[in-house]
């Protein structure tokens, strides 16, 4: 299974390099075995039958304004509810070789004259569908290890209700003169809609970045170290359009 999965991460990162996502002198991330279905590739974890990914983050606000969910240490912390050491590149390998399709339904699009479009690119229900995944976060308080859905932990500041528990869509953000632009910007998961995050929040409200904040009362205190779960989204009733 093992050399299988070698040659399916070279293919990938080949393939990658080859639609411009990664520099082209990138070096290739080193994939470590775990057990039978788990990988690691740098600090984030992996599993091949699940789908499941796992890496750790940092809580980084628990007031004030919120534009992202996740992003890197050496990135726009002072909007963002967690910040983490990993690599954003060594992510969306990990994306890539689980076999989720990128849906770009949330991208803007560049006109000719320099602008924004407003109508979003056709995508498919598969992609639309495959796309979509759920985060979670994972801690330790009073000795037990609590689990909850990472949209729990943010409030609408109008409606003072917590995040719809919809999924977040991987895009895979994009690149620019041969470089990931996630690596440069440090941009992540996005609550306010970002062409360079990896991953954004579809839903009510994305585009407004005076609404959304740490939930009173449940974010842990500033420091606070968590694991960062993303899973496939599998919801109960079908996924309205964005």
């Amino acid at each position: 299974m093992f050399a299988r999965f070698i040659c399916l991460l070279s293919a990938t990162l080949t393939g990658l390099s080859l639609a411009g996502e990664v520099p082209k002198d990138a070096v290739k991330p080193l994939v470590k075995q775990l057990d039978e279905t788990r990988f690691q590739i740098g600090a984030i974890t992996f599993d091949m039958k699940s789908r499941e990914i796992r890496f750790s983050a940092t809580v980084n606000m628990t007031e004030g304004l919120l534009e992202y969910l996740i992003v890197h240490e050496n990135g726009k912390v002072h909007e963002s509810l967690l910040t983490t050491k990993i690599s954003p590149l060594n992510l969306n390998v990990a994306f890539t070789l689980l076999k989720y399709p990128a849906s770009r339904e949330l991208y803007a699009e560049d006109t000719p004259e320099g602008g924004k479009v407003v109508k979003a690119p056709e995508i498919s229900e598969e992609v639309r569908s495959g796309a979509r995944v759920g985060i979670a976060v994972e801690w330790k308080q009073d000795g037990k290890v609590r689990r909850i859905p990472i949209n729990e932990w943010i409030q609408h500041g109008i409606t003072t209700k917590s995040m719809d528990a919809g999924p977040w869509v991987y895009g895979a953000s994009e690149s620019f003169e041969g470089k990931y632009i996630p690596e440069v910007s440090g941009d992540i998961a996005a609550i306010f809609l970002s062409n360079a995050a990896i991953l954004n929040y579809p839903g009510e409200d994305n585009g407004n970045d005076e609404v959304w904040t740490p939930f009173p009362k449940r974010v842990p205190e500033e420091g606070t170290a968590v694991t960062v779960i993303i899973t496939p989204f599998h919801p109960s009733k079908p996924t309205p359009k964005s």
